[in-house]
């Protein structure tokens, strides 16, 4: 498991101080850039190996400005040639859960413009992430 640290900046909130709902995937993206950079992908643009089919996020509790946060982030699906990655917002202080979700990235060949197996080494790295969850 990957850990993200975030501080809920003013311009990440709406007019009432609350995590605005956008800012919950920004979170997450950067949580996915720091867990595949942390795994050894490379994450050279010009050298781009994975694309994001789906993304989600469900809103558990009240997030606010200034507040510190936890992004947990880990494995929990390995297929040909995609992964699933879970996603734990919670807060830094508490372990209060604030959100959770899910992204699933596609490894691919931008040259073909077509998915292709993930390589063996890859999976290695995604198995020594994999956390069990309930479905």
């Amino acid at each position: 498991m990957h850990e993200t640290l975030v501080r809920v900046r003013f311009c990440e909130t709406d007019a009432i101080g609350h995590i605005n709902n956008v800012s919950y995937f920004i979170y997450l993206e950067d949580a996915r850039i720091q867990f595949m950079e942390a795994m050894g992908a490379g994450m050279d643009i010009g050298n781009w190996e994975f694309i994001l089919a789906n993304v989600d996020c469900d809103f558990v509790a009240q997030g606010y400005f200034k507040q510190e946060l936890t992004i947990k982030t880990f494995v929990t699906r390995i297929g040909n040639k995609s992964f699933t990655l879970g996603h734990e917002i919670v807060d830094t202080k508490t372990d209060q859960l604030i959100a959770k979700g899910t992204a699933t990235m596609v490894y691919f060949d931008f040259e073909n413009q077509q998915s292709v197996a993930i390589p063996e080494e890859v999976k290695t790295q995604l198995k020594s992430n994999f956390i069990e969850t309930a479905s």
